[in-house]
């Protein structure tokens, strides 16, 4: 390992010896479960002081992709840089309300309406089958009025994350999970809760489903976005509405 490290910048050091550990994981030469060589033996490797290399590894505890375990048999440990870990850091923007209602639309038209078009050209028979048993749910959810409203909104979300999963893409399916899985703060926030609201909703996952399951690319994607887009226009219209929150 000792040959896969150089001499770090003096501009940024911190950085430097962060993005150099971080290449290594990325690329596999070190794997999940591995111990990194002890914190002597990498400031001789990068020519730098404990306080830098500590800070660098900071960083990329921060970004889990590793683990600092206290104790004599303690060390850095790399863990698994998977897609999910990677999408932690899309949780933490949205949990933290930096991004905005119309970046947040904007996103997900594109992600969506990508994550429709491919699950139209690859559903199969059970895909397909599955979609419908949830609109059935999304229908008697319905039927209940305002006091189904909960349940509904949480069969949408199996519906996207189930649409996601036929796309086969799996960075698309983490992505749109890492989205629903926190989109709720804005849900309590700025969605309103209305019998129209929810029988066009209601429509809108009707069209898509359909759409798929009829190997409709173009017309899934359409619909998908303009269904992302009316939500928005929800989440937008509440928040002019009550500007304090």
């Amino acid at each position: 390992m000792e040959n896969l490290f150089h001499r770090v910048k003096q501009n940024r050091i911190y950085q430097d010896v962060a993005e150099q550990i971080q290449t290594l994981i990325l690329e596999g030469h070190v794997v999940a479960g591995e111990k990194l060589p002890s914190a002597r033996e990498l400031c001789d490797m990068f020519q730098t002081s404990n306080g830098i290399l500590q800070e660098a590894l900071k960083i990329l505890e921060q970004k889990s992709l590793v683990e600092i375990r206290p104790g004599i048999k303690g060390g850095t440990y790399v863990k698994n840089a998977s897609a999910e870990l990677m999408a932690e850091n899309l949780a933490m923007l949205i949990r933290s309300h930096t991004i905005s209602l119309q970046h947040l639309a904007e996103f997900r038209e594109g992600i969506e309406g990508a994550v429709a078009a491919l699950a139209a050209s690859r559903s199969m028979a059970a895909d397909n089958q599955t979609l419908v048993k949830l609109i059935d749910e999304a229908a008697r959810c319905r039927e209940e009025g305002l006091s189904g409203w909960n349940r509904f909104v949480q069969v949408d979300e199996k519906i996207h994350t189930e649409i996601a999963r036929i796309a086969g893409n799996p960075l698309y399916n983490f992505v749109l999970h890492s989205i629903y899985d926190n989109i709720h703060r804005y849900y309590d926030k700025f969605l309103p809760a209305g019998e129209v609201e929810m029988e066009e909703n209601f429509q809108d996952l009707q069209l898509i489903v359909q759409s798929i399951a009829a190997g409709e690319s173009d017309k899934a994607r359409q619909f998908a976005i303009h269904h992302v887009r009316r939500f928005s226009s929800y989440l937008e219209q509440k928040k002019r509405q009550n500007p304090e929150l």
